[in-house]
C-alpha cells in the first residue's frame, strides 16, 4: 500500500513568520541607538546585552523594577493606538526604581503576540525607545514572542524591566523622614497607566463618545490614552542638588496606599485634598462611575503622578527646580506624628 507523502511543513505554516520578526529588529534599530548610553557595551540582536557599571559610583548599588501596561492595552486594541503604551511600560518601571535614588541604566522589553503585526509592532516599540531616550535610559534588547492561538487576533501583551544603579551612600530609604518634614507632589499626565479595569466598565456603560471634544482640544480618547509621564530627569536633578527624603511613585493603589511605602511607622503623610485640582479626566470618572471619593484615592492617581517630601526647610528650593525642569508641582501637606494605628496617608 502506497502512502500519499506528507506536505513539508514550514513554521510559517505553524503560524509564526521568523522573516516578519527579523523585520521588527530592523525597524527598531535605529530608534534603539538613539538610547545608548556609555555603558553599553552590545546592544540589540544580541543573545544578551552588555552594560558595565559607571566608574562615578564607588560602591554602586543595581536596583531593578518590573511592570506591564495592563488593561489600558485593551484601549489601544480598540482604539488602534499603539505609539503610547511603549512609553507607559518604559515609565512604569524607571519611575519606580527612581523612588530609591537610582538612575536607570538599561531596559528590556517582551512583547507576545498570536500573530505579529509588523507595523503595530513597530510602533509600540518606537514608543519604548522614546520612553527610554526621555529617561536617559538604554534599550539594549527585548524579546518578540509569535504565539499562535495564546492571543486574539490583533492583540499583544507587554512586559518590561529596568536596571537602575545608585550609590550605597545615597539610597533613598524614607527612614530620615519626620514630623514637620513637607509632601509634594508631581502633576500625572492623566491615568498613567493604573485603574484603567475601572476606567473601562465607565467607558463602556456610559457608552462613551471617544472621538467628541474633551479637554483642551484634546477628545477623550486623547485624554484616556495620554502616556505615563517620566520623572526621571527633572528628580535626578534635584537629587543632586539637595536632599530628597523619600519619593512615591503613584501607581495601583492610587495615594492612600503607595506613600505609605516609603514612611517609616511613627508618622503619617496628611495631605490636603483642597491643595490641587482634580484634573477634569478624574471628576468625569467619579461623576459617571458614582465612586467615593476615598476609592478616587486608592484606585487612581488623581492628578499627582509622583510624591516627593523633602525638609520643610527645603521645599521652597525643590518647588522652584522642579518647576523650572517643567514639572507642575503641588505642595499636598505635611508629615505628622502617627496616632495608634491609622492608615498612613490622610486625605481630607
Amino acid at each position: 500500500m502506497t502512502q500519499t507523502p506528507r506536505q513539508s511543513l514550514s513554521y510559517r505554516d505553524a503560524g509564526v513568520d521568523i522573516d516578519a520578526g527579523d523585520q521588527l529588529v530592523e525597524n527598531i534599530k535605529p530608534f534603539a541607538k538613539r538610547t545608548m548610553r556609555p555603558e553599553v557595551l552590545s546592544g540589540i540582536g544580541g543573545f544578551g546585552g552588555l552594560v558595565e557599571i559607571s566608574k562615578k559610583f564607588k560602591e554602586p548599588v543595581l536596583v531593578s523594577g518590573t511592570d506591564g501596561v495592563g488593561t489600558k492595552l485593551k484601549l489601544a486594541f480598540e482604539l488602534n493606538r499603539h505609539d503610547t503604551v511603549g512609553i507607559d511600560l518604559v515609565a512604569m518601571s524607571v519611575n519606580d526604581i527612581l523612588v530609591q535614588g537610582a538612575e536607570p541604566l538599561f531596559f528590556l522589553d517582551y512583547f507576545a503576540c498570536g500573530k505579529l503585526d509588523v507595523t503595530s509592532a513597530t510602533e509600540v516599540i518606537k514608543g519604548i525607545a522614546k520612553g527610554c531616550e526621555d529617561s536617559g535610559c538604554a534599550l539594549i534588547g527585548g524579546e518578540t514572542a509569535e504565539m499562535p492561538g495564546m492571543y486574539p487576533a490583533g492583540e499583544y501583551d507587554l512586559a518590561g524591566f529596568a536596571v537602575g544603579v545608585v550609590e550605597k551612600s545615597k539610597i533613598i530609604t524614607g527612614d530620615s523622614i519626620v514630623a514637620g518634614d513637607v509632601v509634594l507632589g508631581l502633576a500625572s499626565n492623566g491615568a498613567h497607566s493604573n485603574g484603567y479595569s475601572l476606567i473601562r466598565k465607565i467607558l463602556h456603560l456610559t457608552n462613551a463618545d471617544y472621538n467628541a471634544a474633551f479637554e483642551e482640544g484634546r477628545s477623550l480618547a486623547d485624554v484616556v490614552m495620554a502616556p505615563t509621564r517620566l520623572y526621571v530627569k527633572p528628580m535626578l536633578k534635584l537629587m543632586e542638588t539637595l536632599t530628597v527624603k523619600g519619593m512615591a511613585h503613584i501607581t495601583g493603589g492610587g495615594i492612600t496606599e503607595n506613600v505609605p511605602r516609603v514612611l517609616p511607622d511613627n508618622v503619617v503623610a496628611q495631605i490636603d485634598a483642597k491643595s490641587w485640582q482634580l484634573p477634569k479626566l478624574f471628576q468625569w470618572l467619579q461623576a459617571e462611575g458614582n465612586v467615593a471619593a476615598q476609592e478616587m484615592y486608592r484606585t487612581f492617581n488623581c492628578g499627582v503622578g509622583m510624591v516627593v517630601i523633602v525638609a520643610a526647610e527645603h521645599a521652597e528650593a525643590a518647588t522652584a527646580l522642579l518647576r523650572a525642569e517643567g514639572e507642575t508641582v503641588y505642595t499636598l501637606g505635611s508629615i505628622r506624628a502617627r496616632v495608634g494605628d491609622e492608615h498612613q496617608t490622610q486625605v481630607a
